[in-house]
């Protein structure tokens, strides 16, 4: 199947480390700034804009830690990239600030939108079985 290469399963952890430890400790990083987050978020219009950095937040370390055991990979995997999606246009449309914010906003916006992609990348293998988990799966 996917990881039967010499190192595709070593390769594939070293992915998931990587790729889940980031977002993990982007999700960390909600909880020890919330409060220079929350008037961001409330600039761009989110209702509850403290509850959204905490919920945000849940979410991104939950799945990131999810995705590095390889638990639950279709749950973790899934709302990652639905998360990454609806924040890189809720929360970074470069499309809609003035000049002087555009850059950083498109910046974001292009980070989120690659991390997505990886997240669907891992959702699209969900299926099979992988190599150095815990075990835990709903399919």
């Amino acid at each position: 199947m996917a990881f039967e290469s010499a190192g595709a399963g070593e390769l594939f952890l070293l992915g998931r480390l990587l790729f889940g430890g980031v977002l993990a400790f982007m999700g960390l990083n909600h909880f020890q700034n919330a409060g220079q987050m929350a008037p961001y978020a409330e600039a761009k219009g989110l209702p509850a804009p403290v509850a959204s950095v905490y919920g945000s937040g849940g979410l991104l370390l939950v799945s990131g830690v999810l995705v590095i055991l390889g638990a639950y990979p279709v749950i973790a995997a899934g709302a990652l990239a639905t998360f990454l999606v609806a924040s890189a246009v809720m929360m970074h449309n470069f499309w809609a600030v003035p000049d002087d914010q555009m850059q950083d906003e498109m910046t974001q916006f292009l980070k989120n939108i690659a991390l997505a992609g990886g997240a669907l990348s891992l959702l699209a293998v969900a299926g099979t079985s992988w190599p150095y988990t815990v075990g835990l799966s709903l399919f």
